[in-house]
């Protein structure tokens, strides 16, 4: 580690924050859930001389909660003491609610410290968190309900070089089962002998899920095929079905995580979403105690130096939206590697990443 430039001290000064969205390259769908824009918050902590940047996946309400309740709780604070800093936005929305927009603001500005605390001290984010592995594996994820058969074709041949490829079924609540199944079998062939994984947003029942989980050809992961509240439905789809069932994304605090732990078979997690680094990492403990792994959930950019230090790490989704975005909005995005990797640089201080203001502000929304 090297402390060439590093204060001291540094106390975290300004607090930015921006809104912008983002229209989607044509309407997206999954089981339960349509959108034809994606709404990005990004933050950006000052300190001594240097800047941190962190960003989330949520609505602009996120970035004004940011303003009003999370950079007065931190602003004084030492830029070395994220887990306090954290627990500090924690404690700053108790009346607010912990959950929801209010954990992707935390995220956020809890990204932001760890990139800022690591440019403090001249290094990469990864090696300050400690490196686990040279490289985070990924799985290419699109396939949207929305897509008709022609256009998924052409998305998963090409995504054939990454070696995994997920898409979306479940499609209106679960009411259009021929269709998924379809879809499930198209993707089979295009794919050939690499691994195809599904995803019904929680989209049908436990039994539903089962039954038709027994037409799959040769599906390898069954992402939330009910809802993730209803953790009995996830045991009972686990415990009948050969894809590995997975759930985790809509985790907002660790009791959420702990709750999902005994009915998956592995535990996904977003760190725009579950308050950050610091607690991806707990996260990634409390499934290691557990023989589980935890698999990254959308936002490959934001995630990579966190999923590089994780060694009970699965992959890495490499969502077609925020694969996108991120290429847009950020100079420094680790570029896909063969296999399907992304292989972090190292030379680079903080994450590596730099916001590109004058490409994003035709999207500007709030802030």
């Amino acid at each position: 580690m090297s402390d060439i430039g590093a204060p001291i001290e540094a106390a975290i000064g300004a607090v930015e924050w921006a809104a912008y969205k983002v229209p989607t390259d044509g309407p997206e769908g999954d089981g339960t859930f349509a959108w034809e824009a994606t709404t990005i918050v990004v933050v950006h902590v000052h300190a001594a001389d240097q800047v941190g940047l962190g960003w989330t996946y949520a609505p602009a309400a996120a970035g004004h909660l940011i303003g009003e309740m999370l950079a007065p709780a931190i602003g004084g604070r030492s830029a070395f003491d994220v887990p306090a800093a954290q627990e500090a936005m924690v404690r700053a929305v108790r009346n607010a609610g912990r959950s929801g927009v209010a954990s992707t603001a935390i995220s956020a500005v809890d990204v932001a410290l760890w990139d800022l605390k690591a440019r403090l001290l001249g290094v990469r984010l990864a090696k300050l968190l400690g490196v686990a592995r040279p490289s985070v594996p990924v799985y290419a994820s699109g396939g949207f309900t929305t897509w008709d058969s022609s256009r998924l074709a052409e998305w998963l041949s090409a995504s054939l070089d990454i070696g995994r490829a997920k898409i979306k079924i479940g499609e209106s609540w679960g009411t259009h089962e021929r269709r998924d199944l379809s879809r499930v079998e198209l993707a089979r062939r295009v794919l050939g002998d690499r691994e195809l994984y599904v995803d019904a947003n929680g989209g049908y029942s436990a039994a539903q899920a089962i039954r038709l989980a027994a037409e799959f050809p040769d599906v390898r992961w069954f992402e939330e095929p009910v809802s993730s509240d209803d953790l009995d439905g996830l045991r009972r789809v686990r415990d009948a079905t050969a894809p590995d069932v997975t759930a985790g994304e809509y985790g907002y605090d660790l009791p959420c995580f702990a709750r999902l732990i005994p009915v998956v078979d592995c535990l996904q997690a977003d760190v725009s979403r579950c308050g950050g680094i610091t607690d991806w990492l707990r996260v990634a403990a409390l499934a290691a105690t557990h023989q589980l792994e935890v698999s990254g959930h959308c936002a490959p950019a934001l995630h990579v130096d966190a999923a590089a230090a994780t060694p009970n790490l699965r992959h890495l989704e490499y969502f077609h939206d925020h694969v996108r975005i991120e290429s847009m909005f950020f100079d420094g995005v680790t570029p896909l590697g063969p296999g399907g990797t992304l292989t972090p640089d190292l030379s680079a201080p903080g994450h590596g990443l730099t916001f590109k203001a004058a490409d994003a502000k035709q999207f500007q929304v709030a802030g």
